[in-house]
């Protein structure tokens, strides 16, 4: 008996040619302005994200729970009540807009007089930061 082979080619079918679009480079990439390097450009302030409000007839849970800020916190954050994702992203708008990351090491936050009331020393790092702001909001 006589045995068939059949041998596969490389050659790609049509189909598969058809189903494979080649994706265009973008054009506009290169009409983007590079941004300065020097700093010479004025620094814009940062808002604050809106915490998202719970749908209605749906209880608040602890994120979007309005808190009162104490008066150290709300010298930063204002003294109206927010929900603590709101203070959290008031206060990292405030470090921005006064640069207070140190520039060796970004985790760590050197305080003004106004943070340093509320963390309580000079030196913090964004993980300890949540710690110190929960004991300013109540």
């Amino acid at each position: 008996m006589p045995t068939k082979t059949t041998s596969k080619t490389s050659e790609p079918k049509d189909s598969d040619a058809a189903a494979k679009p080649v994706k265009a480079k973008k054009a506009d990439a290169a009409a983007k302005p590079a941004k300065a390097k020097d700093g010479a450009a004025e620094a814009k302030p940062v808002k604050a994200k809106k915490v998202a409000q719970p749908a209605e007839g749906r209880k608040p849970n602890a994120l979007q729970q309005p808190l009162q800020p104490s008066e150290d916190l709300a010298a930063v954050v204002g003294s109206d009540k927010l929900a603590r994702g709101e203070a959290v992203s008031k206060v990292w708008a405030y470090i921005k807009e006064h640069k207070l990351q140190n520039p060796k090491d970004g985790r760590e936050i050197l305080a003004d007089d106004k943070l340093g009331k509320v963390f309580g020393k000079s030196k913090v790092t964004m993980f300890e930061m949540n710690k110190h702001l929960a004991q300013h909001l109540k």
